[in-house]
C-alpha cells in the first residue's frame, strides 16, 4: 500500500547507511518466491542436456549352453571345471568341464565291441572270397568233365554198345552237375552277401553308437569361441536364482555363461515420447557407470527403435529404446552396469 511504502522510505532516511541497506535487503527477500524443486524420474533435463538412464551391453557376446546329449536322455549334467567369472579368455580356451565319465566308459565299450565286429565282418569276406574260389573251381572242372563227355558221344558209333551207354550217362551226369554247380554257385553269393551285409549293418551300427559316445565326451568340455571375459548368467537351480559354481547340477540347452568382447560395448537406453524429438542419430554423448563414478566415456546415439512400447502410466504415451556406442574401453567396463546418458539436445518438439 502506498502509506506503507512511504512510511520505510522515511525509515531509510532516518536511519544510518548500514542499517537502512539491511531493512531493505529483507524487504525485497520477503517479496521473492519460494524455489521450486524438479523431481526426475528415468530422466533429467539441465538446460539443453538431457539425461537418460540406460544398461550396458556387449556389441559382440556369444551364449554359453549346457550340452545336450546326442542319443541319451539325461535331466541333468554335473559342472566339474568352471573357468571364474571375469577371467579374459582366449580363443579355444577352456570354459567349463561336464562329468563325462559315463560318456567315455560308452566309448570305450563300443569301441572294443566294433573292433569285434569289424574282424567278424572281415573274416567272413574272405571266407566269402575263399568259398568263391573253391566254387568256381568246381564249375571249371564240371565244364571240363562235360567237354570230355561231349567228345566221349562223338565215339559213341564205334563203341560197344555197354561203353556207349556209360558214355550217355557220363554225358547227362556231367550236364547236371555243371547245371547244379552254376544254380548254387548263384545261391551260396546271395546267402554270403547277406550274411556279410548283416555284419556290416552291425558294425556300422556299433561304430555310430561309439562316435556318439566320443562327440558326447567332446560337448562335456566348453571351449570359448572367441576372445573375452566370461560373465555368468543367473539361473534358476536347486530352488533359487544364482549363478553355477563347481559340483552344481546343469539342464542341458541351459545358457549359464556368456562371452562378451568387452573392447566393444553400448548402453541401451530408454526414451519417452516426450524426448523423442530432441534426439538424432549421431548426437554425441556421455556416459558415466554408477558403479564407477569416476569413470566417464564418450558415446554416440546409434539407433533409435522405431516403434516404441507402451508406457508404464499410461497407454498413450510410448517409451523407445535407443543405443549408444561407447567410445575407448576399460577393464571395469562390463555388460549390465547400470549407467547415467549425458546427451546435448539437438531440438525440441
Amino acid at each position: 500500500m502506498p502509506w506503507r511504502r512511504g512510511l520505510i522510505f522515511l525509515l531509510i532516511l532516518a536511519t544510518p547507511p548500514t542499517v537502512a541497506i539491511l531493512i531493505a535487503r529483507s524487504h525485497w527477500r520477503a517479496r521473492r518466491p519460494s524455489p521450486v524443486i524438479h523431481m526426475a524420474t528415468n530422466h533429467e533435463q539441465d538446460g539443453d542436456v538431457l539425461r537418460l538412464t540406460g544398461k550396458t551391453e556387449a556389441v559382440q557376446a556369444h551364449a554359453i549352453l549346457a550340452p545336450s546329449i546326442a542319443g541319451q536322455q539325461l535331466t541333468s549334467l554335473t559342472i566339474t571345471k568352471l573357468a571364474p567369472s571375469g577371467t579374459h579368455v582366449d580363443k579355444g580356451d577352456l570354459l567349463a568341464e561336464f562329468d563325462r565319465e559315463a560318456q567315455l566308459r560308452n566309448f570305450l565299450d563300443k569301441q572294443a565291441q566294433s573292433s569285434d565286429e569289424t574282424d567278424k565282418f572281415l573274416e567272413a569276406e574272405a571266407k566269402e572270397v575263399a568259398d568263391r574260389a573253391k566254387d568256381e573251381t568246381e564249375i571249371e572242372q564240371a565244364a571240363s568233365r562235360l567237354s570230355k563227355a561231349t567228345l566221349e558221344m562223338q565215339k559213341v558209333e564205334i563203341l560197344s554198345r555197354i561203353d556207349a551207354e556209360k558214355a550217355r550217362e557220363e554225358l547227362d551226369e556231367a550236364q547236371a552237375t555243371l547245371a547244379q554247380l552254376k544254380e548254387t554257385f548263384s545261391l551260396k553269393r546271395k546267402a554270403a552277401r547277406a550274411s556279410i551285409r548283416i555284419l556290416e549293418i552291425q558294425r556300422d551300427r556299433t561304430r555310430e553308437t561309439m562316435l556318439h559316445a566320443e562327440a558326447n565326451a567332446a560337448l562335456m568340455q566348453i571351449r570359448s569361441p572367441l576372445r573375452g571375459i566370461v560373465v555368468f548368467n543367473t539361473i534358476w537351480k536347486q530352488g533359487a536364482m544364482g549363478e553355477v559354481k563347481e559340483g552344481d547340477q546343469v539342464r542341458p540347452g541351459t545358457p549359464f555363461m556368456q562371452v562378451v568382447d568387452p573392447s566393444t560395448m553400448e548402453v541401451q537406453a530408454s526414451i519417452n515420447q516426450e524426448d523423442l524429438l530432441k534426439l538424432s542419430v549421431g548426437q554425441s554423448a556421455l556416459v558415466h557407470l554408477d558403479a564407477y563414478p569416476e569413470l566417464t566415456f564418450h558415446s554416440r546415439l546409434r539407433s533409435i527403435d522405431p516403434i516404441g512400447a507402451r508406457g508404464d502410466f499410461s497407454s498413450q504415451l510410448r517409451n523407445y529404446n535407443a543405443v549408444f556406442s561407447i567410445e575407448g574401453g576399460d577393464a571395469r567396463l562390463m555388460p549390465d552396469l547400470s549407467t547415467a546418458v549425458e546427451v546435448k539436445e539437438s531440438g525440441g518438439p
